[in-house]
């Protein structure tokens, strides 16, 4: 065995941690741009300072890498690790056993919302950040946002306000928030769920939120061990999906029992035409997620690590996960599951203003840290481009035409 074959995949190849920053001006173009692509193409994902581990692949430092793209040009390119107090060297739980939710690594999405790049994390604040990739700060929307902040938050592409929500570690266990068009946060609202678990994504409908209470639940006994992820499956907890009403001020949700499974990233949701609530996922079983959890780094003994595991590189061999959609039906209380018949990966795509209406299809990519577009203006209402700001609620992604400048309303 070779020193590079003993790294964990999330250090080694392809995977491989960028050990410095970069800046390069006027890039060379292999063919051509089109002159009406204006904006910046970004990237985010973990990446360890050069010779550290830190024992799982979701858990490294962020790094923003960023593209301008102008009149045909790529202006430049340029990476930065995002300067966060985890960065610093300063704790995620202090002395007194508080959480500092400004101690993350901001390592997992980057989105712009009401002219603001933010860089965010799920166990803590997200981090504000330049157009130009520089660390501006942690962003508690004005000191209202008092939990920390989901890396999957949804824009409705109708009213432009933006869905998220907080997981804890202590109860509340799961917040809701809503942040209007202009970035005011003006809505949260403590949802009832059984304990803490990894609850990483949801879904929006034009009417209701989606919630995934699944059984990878947080586990002290691995939060002091040190590094890695403090998750593991717990059969016992059960599986369920929620819904609950958009309107101003509800907490009730209607749950629904499904077979044991977890879902890193949904596809859509949508209301049909019966008044069910459709959503589209990527669903691991019990041993897909085993498998993909120990090819990561995470623990798969029922309390503490587990111990070494052979495993397979990420996003190729991994155990079946498959696109799955459930059919929630009020008038019943039913779950309706049906389970495709083609491998999955990590996250499915859906076109990119469709969110929270009908899907006609839905299309999964490998890997994780996607690249964002943070393109000013933004695309019209009707169309987008295939790497746009991840939009809740209407039609799954796939590459479509962008209208030029000249006819395009939101210029």
């Amino acid at each position: 065995m070779t020193n590079e074959t003993a790294l964990p995949l999330y250090l080694r190849g392809r995977f491989a941690p960028v050990p410095k920053e970069h800046s390069a001006a006027d890039l060379t173009v292999r063919g051509s741009l089109p002159p009406d692509l204006d904006g910046r193409y970004l990237r985010n994902g973990p990446n360890p300072l050069p010779g550290q581990d830190e024992g799982h692949w979701f858990t490294g430092p962020g790094m923003l890498h960023g593209i301008r793209l102008r009149n045909g040009r790529a202006e430049w390119y340029r990476n930065r690790w995002i300067r966060t107090r985890q960065l610093d060297g300063h704790p995620f739980i202090r002395a007194d056993f508080t959480v500092d939710l400004a101690a993350t690594p901001a390592n997992t999405h980057v989105i712009r919302h009401a002219d603001t790049v933010l860089a965010p994390c799920e166990v803590g604040l997200p981090y504000w950040v330049t157009p130009e990739l520089e660390t501006v700060g942690p962003y508690d929307f004005g000191g209202r946002l008092t939990t920390a902040m989901t890396a999957h938050p949804k824009e409705d592409p109708v009213t432009g306000e933006l869905h998220l929500f907080g997981a804890g570690f202590a109860p509340p266990y799961l917040t809701y928030h809503r942040v209007t068009a202009d970035g005011l946060l003006l809505d949260s609202r403590p949802v009832d769920v059984q304990g803490p678990t990894m609850m990483h994504d949801f879904a929006i409908t034009e009417h209701h939120i989606v919630w995934m209470d699944l059984p990878v639940v947080f586990d002290p006994a691995l939060a002091g061990s040190g590094g890695g992820m403090p998750y593991r499956w717990d059969e016992e907890y059960g599986a369920r999906l929620g819904v609950m009403s958009r309107t101003p001020g509800s907490t009730d949700v209607r749950w629904y029992d499904v077979d044991p499974c977890y879902v890193f990233h949904v596809g859509n949701a949508y209301e049909d035409t019966r008044r069910r609530i459709v959503l589209d996922a990527v669903r691991y079983d019990r041993a897909g997620f085993q498998h993909t959890w120990s090819d990561i780094g995470g623990s798969t003994g029922a309390s503490g690590p587990s111990g070494l595991v052979v495993v397979r590189e990420p996003g190729h061999s991994q155990a079946s996960a498959v696109l799955h959609r459930w059919t929630l039906a009020p008038a019943t209380g039913r779950a309706y599951a049906r389970g495709g018949d083609e491998p999955a990966r990590l996250r499915p795509r859906r076109r990119g203003r469709g969110a929270g209406r009908r899907a006609d299809r839905a299309a999964s990519r490998p890997g994780r840290s996607r690249p964002r577009c943070c393109c000013r203006p933004p695309p019209t209402r009707t169309t987008t481009l295939p790497f746009s700001p991840r939009r809740a609620g209407r039609r799954p992604w796939r590459p479509c035409r962008v209208p030029r400048v000249a006819t395009c309303p939101g210029r």
